[in-house]
């Protein structure tokens, strides 16, 4: 065989087991790019604490452990919060909507003020009830349901830990392994790397440290303007951020519809200006700009495509992927850009 006949041959052997990999890899594939992404972001705490420690192990050891806490902290707090509260919500609705009910009451009344045609606020009310209380039957099954997710979630958690870990100790010679390896120019690879760092941070801490502050600054506003189960609608909130586009609005818009409608209209004014200066505007120029500091811009168009994009293709984790997909495919078009120009004014090269 000849040289040349010899590499094209080492290439497809080289392609058929990166995709072996990446095959092998799938089911545990957000797991393994959350561990990677965090490891990013904890990467400046390990290296302040390795300088202090002199032992670059034990930093990443205390890391990993410490984000593990973090991350189980949270997100059993949230799932108790929705779970919980969900509950004795949806019974205190129930109880709120039966007949000689205070919401009931007012709801009523709201109705005859208004004059609708064709509206029996009686039948409507009950409806809601029904609603209600059917929500709260099913407590028990919702319950079953985290736990039955909860097996997959372990699994995600053990393989991100392994990926942050992997990461932190390795990461420098795993990246100089891939400009060595890869078909590119170590520079563009290099970059392309960097790239993928860069965003993977930024998208991390941007959806999951933000929306958590976004809940956290929600619950305070509720429980400020009287709001029913401000913990329950603050942990809700913060799942609602996820959501592109509107976000936290599908929870404090309608808080603050539903006190000014009930009779509490300086309440309903407050909760909706907390929710428009505090939660969205502390939230997105102070708290997202420092924990992911100045990223270069993605077009907006762009960034509604990766992150609707990367939710229809593969639901909640999508809101992490699609970002960082569309970025490294950003980062490639660049590349290809400037290595275009180059050729173009050097035809010798």
């Amino acid at each position: 065989m000849t040289g040349s006949g010899e590499r094209v041959a080492l290439g497809v052997l080289a392609l058929i087991a990166a995709a072996l990999v990446v095959w092998l890899a799938m089911p545990v594939g957000v797991g393994l790019l959350v561990g990677t992404l965090t490891a990013f972001a904890l990467e400046p705490f390990q290296q302040r604490l390795a300088a202090r420690w002199h032992r670059p192990e034990l930093a990443a050891a205390a890391c990993v452990a410490a984000a593990t806490l973090l991350f189980t902290v949270a997100l059993g707090g949230l799932g108790y919060l929705l779970v919980t509260r969900g509950v004795v919500l949806a019974r205190a609705g129930q109880d709120a909507f039966a007949p000689g009910g205070q919401a009931r009451e007012t709801a009523e009344r709201l109705g005859q003020h208004l004059g609708i045609p064709k509206l029996d606020p009686a039948t409507v009310m009950t409806r809601i009830g029904e609603v209600a209380g059917e929500v709260a039957k099913r407590a028990a099954e919702i319950a079953g349901t985290l736990a039955s997710v909860s097996a997959n979630l372990l699994l995600g958690l053990f393989f991100a830990v392994m990926a942050m870990h992997f990461i932190l100790r390795h990461w420098r010679a795993t990246a100089a392994r891939l400009e060595a390896v890869l078909p590119l120019d170590p520079r563009h690879t290099r970059a392309l790397l960097e790239d993928f760092r860069h965003v993977g941070r930024a998208v991390l801490l941007g959806t999951v440290l933000t929306g958590l502050a976004q809940g956290t600054l929600a619950g305070l506003g509720y429980w400020i303007t009287g709001v029913p189960q401000p913990a329950f609608f603050g942990a809700l909130t913060a799942v609602a951020s996820l959501f592109p586009a509107v976000g936290t609005l599908l929870i404090w818009v309608p808080a603050g519809a539903y006190l000014i409608l009930t009779g509490h209209f300086t309440a309903g004014v407050i909760e909706l200006a907390w929710g428009a200066l505090v939660v969205v505007g502390v939230s997105d120029y102070l708290i997202r700009p420092r924990l992911v500091g100045d990223p270069e811009d993605m077009p907006a168009l762009l960034t509604f495509v990766a992150l609707f994009g990367g939710v229809e293709v593969m639901g909640l984790p999508g809101l992490i992927v699609g970002p960082v997909l569309m970025s490294l495919a950003l980062a490639a078009l660049r590349i290809y850009e400037t290595e275009a120009a180059r050729l173009r004014q050097s035809p010798s090269a």
